[in-house]
Formats: structure tokens, C-alpha cells, sequence
């Protein structure tokens, strides 16, 4: 019931606003707790196989034990591995469950973003958005769960357009889902507390949220209890 508020219904609504075929390959950016609901999300919903791009590697194990094939950007080249994967024709569905905080780093992109943000000219970094539009295959879709909060530049509009995506954006229908993923829980289809790896006293909420900010313990989700 825990993730039922949250996390899970966000996973599955990005999923399921996809419109997976059994022939898609679905590419999740970010394995952080969306975005391994959204791996299972996904998998549930009969995508043939599911990628998953993150450089965390306690979080790109929690994601193949769901069923995900892993892309370590710090090891390997995301669009190379990606044009492999789909014998080079690029994903039919794109979900980024990254949003406003990207931590690209050694793209060109990434480097104009802090700059633009630095100078206050540009509020969010958009790398994962752009690097969707790019691999996609053409008429695709494009899902966004990732939050953005403001201002962002050189969106490759194109690319999205003469590709023919679909983007799909939104804060999660949380109602809409609740009985479909309840029912799901109590037919044994997922278990949500997969995602939970500490459970902590209330009086170590701060100490934990600096854990998972910084990526240590290999922590992916912490529930606190009062």
C-alpha cells in the first residue's frame, strides 16, 4: 500500500502511456525508484525487452533482477549499445524517469547546461529529452515521468517532429490506477516492496536522505518508520 501513493502508479502510468506492443524494445533512462517501476511496469505490459541507462551499480542490478537489460553510461556508449539492441533501428518507446537533474557529464550538452544554469539563462538539464529524440525510432513514443520545473534550450523540435513522436507527460493519475495495481499486488504479479533496501527510525531521516542523494549503501528506497 506503501508505493501505492507514489512511486509505483508513476512507474506504471509512464509505462502504460507508452502503448507497449509485444515487438517494442522500451528504453528507461534512470533506475532510481520510478524508473524501476517502470522496468517491471513495462514488463508486465508484454514489451519483448526492456533497457534500462543509469551509472549506479547497485540500481542497474535491482533493474536486470527485474527483467532489464543494463547500460552503464560511465562504461559504455548508451546510443552505440542502443543501436545494437534494436539491429539499428532505435527503440519504439522512450521513458525518462531522470527529469530536470540529468548528471551527464562528458557530452557537450551537458556542459552548455550548467553553463546556461550558471549564468541563470536556463533552469533545467535536458540531456535525457534530447537523447530520446535522437534514438527513437520514428514514430515512437516518448514518455515523461521525469519532473521539470522550468526552462529548458536546444530541444531538438526537428527531430521530434519530422520523426512523427508522441510525447506523453504529466504528474500520475494516482486514483486512476489504484484498483488495477492492487489487484495486480494480490494476484502475485509484482511485490513493491522489491524497491526497499532501508528501513530506518524517523529520527534518521535526515541522515538517510543525504544516503540517497549521494548514491551510498547502495540505497534505492528508504522507508521510515516513526
Amino acid at each position: 500500500m506503501l508505493f501505492l501513493g507514489d512511486i509505483f502508479p508513476t512507474g506504471w502510468q509512464a509505462a502504460v502511456q507508452c502503448d507497449i506492443q509485444p515487438t517494442d524494445t522500451v528504453v528507461v533512462w534512470g533506475a532510481g525508484p520510478v524508473g524501476q517501476f517502470c522496468i517491471r511496469s513495462a514488463v508486465l505490459l508484454g514489451a519483448k525487452q526492456v533497457v534500462v541507462i543509469d551509472n549506479v551499480p547497485e540500481r542497474l542490478s535491482m533493474a536486470e533482477a527485474g527483467g532489464a537489460i543494463t547500460i552503464n553510461f560511465d562504461k559504455e556508449s548508451v546510443l552505440s549499445r542502443l543501436k545494437d539492441l534494436t539491429n539499428g533501428k532505435g527503440p519504439e518507446k522512450c521513458i525518462d524517469a531522470v527529469g530536470l537533474e540529468a548528471h551527464a557529464t562528458r557530452s557537450l550538452d551537458s556542459v552548455y547546461d550548467r553553463v546556461k544554469q550558471s549564468m541563470m539563462l536556463e533552469s533545467d538539464r535536458a540531456h535525457v529529452l534530447r537523447e530520446m529524440i535522437y534514438v527513437c525510432r520514428p514514430a515512437g513514443v516518448l514518455s515523461i515521468p521525469g519532473v521539470y520545473g522550468g526552462l529548458v534550450d536546444k530541444i531538438p523540435m526537428g527531430a521530434l517532429m519530422n520523426k512523427g513522436l508522441t510525447v506523453r507527460t504529466g504528474q500520475t493519475h494516482v486514483n486512476r490506477w489504484t484498483d488495477d495495481l492492487l489487484r495486480r499486488i494480490d494476484e502475485g504479479q509484482i511485490d513493491p516492496s522489491f524497491v526497499i533496501t532501508h528501513s530506518v527510525g524517523l529520527d534518521q531521516g535526515p541522515e538517510m536522505y543525504k544516503t540517497f542523494r549521494d548514491k551510498q549503501d547502495g540505497c534505492v528506497k528508504v522507508i521510515l518508520k516513526p
